[in-house]
């Protein structure tokens, strides 16, 4: 008579100290919420994924689901907020190009999570949600403006409106950039969409310098900490013969504004 194959060996309970078993419990429900929407995952998948049982999720998080997801989500927010800090260590766009890289890379690894976080709509978002999702976006513009030597820094001055408003700009470009990514299936690749990210800050810092004196006196500062082989000076590589073309623009604007020769 042959016998049964043997059952597989139950995994074994491991008591934890009362840290250890929430840091647990937020690790498995992250790794749930990062692939699903808040909506489709439940109290006992949490639980499994943790290979423990459903009243001592309850036990730590005695809010069920709402208050797991609340303290799952502030774990990668603070994960989030660590993409974007930088040493200012050599050219700032290089830097950009680091966080930039940081930053995909966390919503490559939390694809659904962070679409269905960012979107709304779901039962889960609430205002303290939104309040966890806010901060993360107003540090990383803090973070931005250090690099554009703005900011609570060694020997820097606040921002003003207007370079505030151009970084936080930026920024909601880059999170709309990222929904829109995660929706053409991660195309183009994540290198070719953090060198996009990166013109286009530098097209933002170079319009608002335009007219606004103090984004002019941060683009000067910033050219001298720049690299012919860097962002900025492949950038205007390709821009400057463009430009070229439209001097004669150039020169019809300076005659319709007064400020040039007439014809």
């Amino acid at each position: 008579m042959t016998s049964a194959p043997a059952a597989p060996p139950a995994r074994a309970y491991r008591r934890l100290g009362v840290e250890e078993r929430r840091a647990q419990l937020l690790g498995a429900a992250l790794t749930l919420f990062a692939h699903r929407a808040p909506d489709d995952v439940s109290i006992d998948e949490v639980a499994a994924a943790a290979g423990v049982s459903r009243p001592l999720v309850y036990r730590y998080f005695p809010g069920g689901r709402q208050q797991l997801y609340e303290a799952a989500l502030g774990s990668a927010a603070e994960q989030l907020t660590l993409c974007f800090a930088e040493p200012a260590d050599g050219p700032p766009t290089e830097r950009v190009s680091r966080v930039l890289d940081r930053y995909l890379g966390f919503v490559d690894q939390h694809d659904a999570g962070f679409s269905a976080l960012l979107r709304g709509g779901s039962v889960a978002e609430t205002s303290r949600t939104t309040t966890i999702v806010d901060g993360v976006r107003r540090s990383a513009a803090e973070q931005i403006l250090l690099h554009l030597g703005r900011g609570n820094g060694p020997g820097q001055e606040p921002a003003g409106p207007r370079l505030r408003m151009m970084v936080r700009t930026w920024i909601a470009a880059v999170e709309a950039a990222s929904l829109i990514w995660l929706d053409e299936e991660k195309q183009p690749p994540a290198s070719d969409l953090r060198g996009w990210l990166v013109d286009h800050l530098i097209g933002l810092i170079a319009v608002t310098a335009a007219t606004d004196e103090e984004t002019a006196s941060v683009v000067a500062d910033l050219l001298g900490q720049e690299t012919a082989d860097g962002p900025v000076g492949r950038l205007a590589a390709l821009v400057v013969p463009a430009g070229e073309a439209a001097t004669h623009l150039l020169a019809r604007g300076l005659t319709a504004s007064g400020n040039g020769p007439a014809d």
